[in-house]
C-alpha cells in the first residue's frame, strides 16, 4: 500500500496558480513552486510526474475558480446588466490593489497563457482549456450584456459577442497593464472608460 499523500492537492494547485499567474510558466521555477505550496520537489513531482503536468492542472482549476466566481457577478440579477460589468472589474481593480501591496500585479494565468503561444503548442490540453474558457467567458458576458440591454442599462450597438470580446479585452489589458505598475485607482479610470464606449 502506498503511502498516503501529506498535502492537499487542491491547495497545491491553487498555490501553483498563483505563481505561474503572476510569472508565467517559463520563469516559475520548480523551487518558487514548493515553496508557494510548502510541499518537498519529491512529494510535487510525485503527485504530478512535471512541472508541464502541474501547469496544466493548475490552469484547469484556475479557469473553473474564476468562472465560477465571474458567474455569481454577471448572473447576479439584483444588478443591473451594466452594473454587474463594472463590478467585474471592480474584482479585478481589488486583486491589483491587494497585490500592489505586496510589489507585483495579481497577473492572470490565461492572459499569461494566451501571451506565451508555444504553450498551446507544446500541450493540446493547454489550447483546449483556453479554448473552451473564451467560449464560456464569451458566452457569459454576451448574455450580461443582453441582459442590459433588457434593463436599458446597456446601450444597443456592438452585438453582444462583440461587446464581450470588449470587455474581455479591457480586463485583459488591464492585467497586462498593471505589470507596468500603474496604480489601480488609474487602472480602474481606464478599464471603466473602456466599459462606457459599450454602456453608452
Amino acid at each position: 500500500m502506498g503511502r498516503p499523500r501529506m498535502f492537499d492537492e487542491t491547495a497545491v494547485l491553487d498555490a501553483a496558480a498563483g505563481e505561474f499567474r503572476v510569472h508565467g510558466f517559463a520563469d516559475t521555477s520548480t523551487e518558487q513552486l514548493c515553496e508557494a505550496a510548502g510541499v518537498r520537489r519529491s512529494s510535487l513531482y510525485n503527485a504530478f510526474t512535471s512541472k508541464d503536468e502541474l501547469f496544466v492542472r493548475a490552469l484547469e482549476r484556475y479557469v473553473e475558480a474564476i468562472r465560477e466566481r465571474q458567474t455569481s457577478i454577471l448572473e447576479d440579477d439584483a444588478l443591473s446588466g451594466a452594473d454587474r460589468l463594472r463590478a467585474l472589474v471592480d474584482v479585478a481593480i481589488g486583486e491589483e490593489e491587494t497585490s500592489a501591496k505586496h510589489g507585483h500585479a495579481a497577473g492572470c494565468m490565461v492572459v499569461q497563457s494566451f501571451m506565451s503561444p508555444d504553450l498551446r503548442e507544446r500541450d493540446d490540453r493547454i489550447a483546449s482549456i483556453l479554448d473552451r474558457d473564451l467560449r464560456a467567458r464569451t458566452a457569459l458576458l454576451a448574455g450580461t450584456i443582453r441582459a442590459g440591454r433588457i434593463d436599458g442599462s446597456i446601450a444597443d450597438g456592438i452585438t453582444p459577442e462583440e461587446g464581450a470580446m470588449l470587455v474581455i479585452t479591457i480586463i485583459s489589458g488591464l492585467r497586462v497593464t498593471a505589470q507596468s505598475g500603474m496604480e489601480p485607482e488609474k487602472l480602474r479610470r481606464i478599464a471603466l472608460a473602456g466599459l462606457n464606449a459599450l454602456l453608452g
